[in-house]
């Protein structure tokens, strides 16, 4: 089972390193647009210096893999580093197809081509680029920082570079491939459903908690105390009931009711036992 694991993550990357690659040479750069992250240094450089793509990919990302070797194991730096040497390989002697030069198509479609490519590479457990391992390290130096937080700044510097370098134009183009990307990264890694965490608290905990788990759905139960009083009923106890739904069965409603965030059903029997008093 192991092997066969192992077998499909090499597919996983291999199909990962066509993808970014026909994002790349099939609709990027032939119009002078560039992704974020190590990837968008690198197309930056190679349009600055003549220096080739395969080369600089491969030589930028080498510092973030030894830094990725340090803190998170040799087996992660050693597949990382052989995606990365594929890239470049790939880049450097597999022909793609030049699709379009239109401008809105090239920055849409080179980005949902290397953001597949960069999701299927990380759910293998490899990197294409090495700019979520310095995000990574960066947030834990400076707790006050996100790993989205140091993403989004260094991507600020390369977009305003690129701004200087490429021009207006193909600066914006750029910072709609980025986004692109980054929301394909997303849909591959997390799938299209996204679950956030429910809390309803009340001292009608159980009836609230059988309508749940009537409805399928698994709950888990917290004894707590009232602290604000609105009720008049201080340290009153009151069950706090955790349960999870999907962003597509959120209730439209900006009521004050709405942060219970349950599905349409489950959500209006919430709210009929709520008037007897949360």
């Amino acid at each position: 089972m192991k092997l066969k694991k192992e077998i499909g993550n090499v597919i996983l990357i291999l199909l990962g390193i066509l993808s970014v690659g026909m994002g790349l040479k099939g609709f990027l750069l032939s119009s002078n647009f560039i992704d974020g992250g190590v990837t968008g240094v690198s197309m930056l450089l190679a349009e600055t210096t003549g220096i080739p793509l395969s080369i600089l990919i491969f030589v930028i990302n080498v510092p973030f893999l030894f830094l990725g070797y340090r803190r998170l194991g040799t087996a992660f730096a050693v597949k990382g580093a052989l995606a990365i040497m594929g890239l470049s390989l790939c880049l450097a002697f597999i022909s793609f197809p030049d699709v379009t030069h239109d401008k809105l198509l090239t920055a849409v479609f080179g980005g949902f081509f290397i953001g597949v490519g960069i999701g299927l590479a990380i759910r293998s457990g490899a990197v294409l680029d090495g700019t979520d391992i310095a995000a990574l390290l960066v947030s834990k130096k400076m707790q006050m920082l996100k790993v989205s937080d140091v993403i989004l700044l260094l991507n600020v510097v390369i977009f305003t570079a690129a701004l200087f370098f490429l021009g207006v134009e193909s600066a914006l183009y750029s910072i709609l491939t980025y986004f692109a990307a980054s929301k394909m990264i997303d849909f591959i890694i997390n799938g299209i459903e996204q679950y956030i965490g429910i809390t309803v608290i009340s001292v009608k905990g159980d009836d609230i908690r059988k309508l749940i788990t009537g409805m399928g759905r698994g709950v888990t139960v917290y004894e707590g105390k009232s602290g604000y009083g609105k009720d008049g009923h201080i340290n009153d106890p009151r069950d706090i009931i955790f349960t999870v739904a999907t962003a597509s069965r959120y209730p439209p409603s900006k009521q004050k009711y709405s942060s219970l965030t349950l599905p349409h059903l489950l959500f209006s029997k919430v709210l009929t036992i709520r008037q007897g008093g949360f």
